[in-house]
């Protein structure tokens, strides 16, 4: 496939007729022909074809074509051509995600900056929209997008279902309704690459890497729905557990459980904004006060081994490893924040006191010259198993937010993997630059999959 970056141009003929510019024409093979198709998305219009005297690689399309095509906007954009027959322009690139707050100015509530931001990024090398389920018209095969205008504010068009979808729908509970579930499907039965499918519980990954030796090797022992007879047998082997819902998130009812053999079992967990430690003299009343919290909800909590992980001011130190597939479809490293907990949380969620720093400033407290050394191999390990999850998942990933520790001696271990990954380590003064990286491997994976790629980006 022949791909090049050209400047789309508009002109007012009625009739369907594209121009090529001279150079663009030879590069196209597209001299002596007579017509051709212009391809947008799903949608494919046959059009006149006609060579213009001009410099550099620019298109311009008639009104009538422009219509017929649904083309958004002029401007950069890439062209490719498989064949002779045909010359497609984009690739055309749908964020998909919803807000039940909005307004003209922030159509996606919250999300509205990041979402400004991505397509701010993809401006001059994609058609880049963002769109809600409530925009697709699935009878015509079109999408009422969001594109941003000249001056930073918000257009809608009608354009073709795009070549690929990024999904950064928020909520959890829509996405397991019937009609979300449909939604997907429809896109997968047209060929459109989806990506990510889906939030993932926490027994869900265990479940994925279950028979993946190389995974397994940094994976906490784990019981999904455990019998109290289990976590009994888990405490006493192990001494400290995490117990958490498998859909929860931001550290929400989670326990750590403690067994002490001569002082009995503790629960430490946050409630009402504070943090609780109670101590039981035997395992029964400690069930008994989940059970009276929890009920029958605890049939969807998983028991998880505590590791003793690296400690600076004697509370613990975590790490969330955001990751990314890029323009070659391979797992990158595209931001580490180091969360230290605070002092009598159970979590190291910032919103239950806890802190951020960089990796180099945490690993540097703890384990001094061979901070760097340690910190290659987190990385090297978060791309085995960002690989191992792929490779057991059987829908598109291009992200992945990895809740990572390191012991005190070193050793790497995954406590969580989370396939819509918030992006609250972004905002530490010294992550900023990894968030733009992280927002470009966004574009860059989305043209890899929309198939408009190219070794080099020369115009």
């Amino acid at each position: 496939m022949s791909l090049t970056q050209c400047n789309v141009h508009f002109t007012q003929q009625a009739e369907r007729v594209v121009w090529f510019s001279s150079p663009l024409a030879k590069l196209l093979n597209l001299n002596g022909r007579k017509s051709i198709n212009v391809k947008l998305g799903r949608d494919i219009v046959p059009a006149a074809v006609k060579t213009v005297k001009r410099s550099g690689h620019h298109v311009f399309l008639s009104a009538g074509l422009r219509r017929s095509v649904r083309i958004p906007k002029s401007g950069k954009i890439y062209i490719a051509n498989a064949n002779s027959e045909e010359v497609q322009l984009g690739p055309l690139i749908g964020i998909l995600t919803d807000s039940s707050v909005r307004s003209a100015g922030a159509p996606f509530g919250v999300r509205t900056s990041f979402v400004k931001q991505l397509l701010q990024l993809g401006q001059k090398k994609a058609y880049f929209f963002a769109f809600t389920p409530r925009d697709i018209d699935w009878q015509e095969e079109t999408v009422n997008g969001w594109f941003l205008d000249g001056g930073g504010g918000w257009i809608r068009k009608v354009v073709p279902l795009p070549d690929v979808v990024y999904n950064r729908l928020p909520s959890r509970r829509a996405e397991t309704g019937a009609a979300i579930t449909t939604l997907r499907e429809r896109f997968v039965r047209r060929k459109i690459p989806f990506f990510n499918w889906s939030f993932f519980n926490k027994s869900d990954v265990y479940s994925l890497l279950d028979k993946d030796p190389e995974a397994l090797r940094h994976l906490p022992e784990s019981i999904n729905n455990p019998e109290p007879e289990q976590i009994k047998e888990l405490l006493e082997k192990h001494h400290f557990l995490y117990y958490k819902p498998t859909g929860g998130s931001l550290g929400n009812g989670i326990y750590r459980l403690t067994y002490h053999p001569r002082r009995g079992y503790f629960a430490r967990y946050r409630r009402s904004g504070q943090n609780v430690l109670l101590r039981f003299s035997n395992f029964g009343s400690l069930m008994r006060m989940l059970r009276g919290r929890h009920g029958s909800a605890l049939s969807g909590y998983v028991v998880q081994q505590g590791i003793r992980l690296m400690e600076i001011d004697n509370c613990p130190i975590d790490f969330r490893f955001h990751m990314h597939k890029d323009g070659n479809n391979d797992w990158v490293v595209a931001g580490i924040g180091a969360k230290k907990a605070g002092r009598g949380s159970v979590t190291t969620h910032i919103k239950n006191g806890g802190s951020l720093m960089t990796p180099e400033q945490a690993l540097g407290r703890t384990f001094g010259d061979r901070a760097g050394e340690v910190l290659d191999n987190a990385k090297t390990v978060a791309i085995r198993l960002s690989e191992a999850i792929e490779r057991n998942y059987s829908h598109t990933l291009g992200e992945l937010g990895l809740d990572i520790g390191i012991d005190r001696d070193g050793d790497v271990w995954m406590f969580e993997a989370n396939a819509k990954p918030g992006r609250s380590i972004f905002k530490h003064p010294a992550l900023k630059e990894q968030g733009k990286a992280s927002m470009q491997y966004i574009l860059d994976h989305c043209l890899y999959l929309s198939k408009f790629r190219r070794k080099d980006e020369s115009s």
